[in-house]
């Protein structure tokens, strides 16, 4: 067998290694293919685009979510309609009655007041209370959701009161808590009893309860359902089923007189 500088010749036949030149006679073996990151290495390009699926649209998402809420009341005013949602303190009060006033000044349409699992601090609910004592139109309270505490004084001091079925009324008294020197901690209860008052005597003449009933009621917790409150006298019937649009309320069910 000859040799060369090098390493023996391979025998005609023999299988070709990687990277050996090809024998006369005989293809050629390719070289041994490039690694990721290595010189030779193909690049890969961007994938193809593919039309979507009718089947698989992307879900559509409320980015200005500090907007589009108040994009959504502005239209619900437009048809006479106050939301008024969870925990109502003296800044919601102040925008509630804002809202209530300016439909008041704007038109002789009803106002739908709807009350979404309301309750509230004591000023804030005898503040809305006395606004809607003054108003010129008619407001029909619709209560949802649970309504409780100071809540009801709001539901109370409308002209009209319904619920939704599922409604729940939990009457108990706010708590309060005072700190500060004796004189005016004490001058801030003797504040809190007669605005405990004037919330009773509100309530008490909505129901035709004695205000010393329903003081008795909020402090043992009472809840009520829907039907309970019906009789209770806290609210006078059901929601009605919504009907055709009109003036004054679009799209929802007249309050009845």
């Amino acid at each position: 067998m000859m040799t060369t500088r090098g390493g023996s010749l391979p025998r005609q036949g023999e299988p070709l290694r990687p990277g050996e030149p090809a024998r006369p006679g005989e293809p050629g073996r390719p070289g041994e293919p490039a690694q990721p990151g290595q010189p030779g290495w193909p690049v890969p390009g961007p994938a193809p685009a593919t039309a979507p699926s009718p089947a698989m649209q992307p879900t559509r998402v409320w980015f200005e979510q500090g907007e589009w809420p108040g994009r959504l009341y502005e239209r619900l005013l437009n048809q006479r309609i106050v939301m008024a949602h969870g925990f109502l303190d003296s800044e919601s009060a102040t925008r509630l009655s804002a809202q209530l006033l300016t439909l008041d000044a704007e038109g002789n349409g009803p106002i739908r007041l709807e009350l979404q699992n309301l309750d509230a601090e004591l000023p804030a609910a005898l503040t809305v209370m006395g606004v809607l004592d003054t108003l010129r139109v008619t407001v029909t309270a619709y209560a949802a959701g649970r309504t409780s505490g100071p809540g009801l004084g709001v539901l109370a001091a409308a002209r009209h009161r319904r619920a939704y079925p599922n409604a729940l009324f939990t009457m108990a008294e706010p708590k309060i808590s005072f700190e500060g020197p004796v004189a005016a901690v004490a001058a801030h209860e003797e504040q809190v009893r007669a605005m405990l008052a004037d919330l009773y005597a509100r309530m008490a003449e909505a129901t035709g309860r004695p205000a010393d009933d329903l003081q008795q009621d909020a402090r043992q917790g009472r809840l009520l359902s829907a039907e309970q409150a019906i009789d209770y006298g806290l609210i006078e019937g059901f929601a009605e089923a919504r009907g055709p649009a009109g003036p004054g309320i679009a799209g929802l069910g007249r309050p009845q007189a």
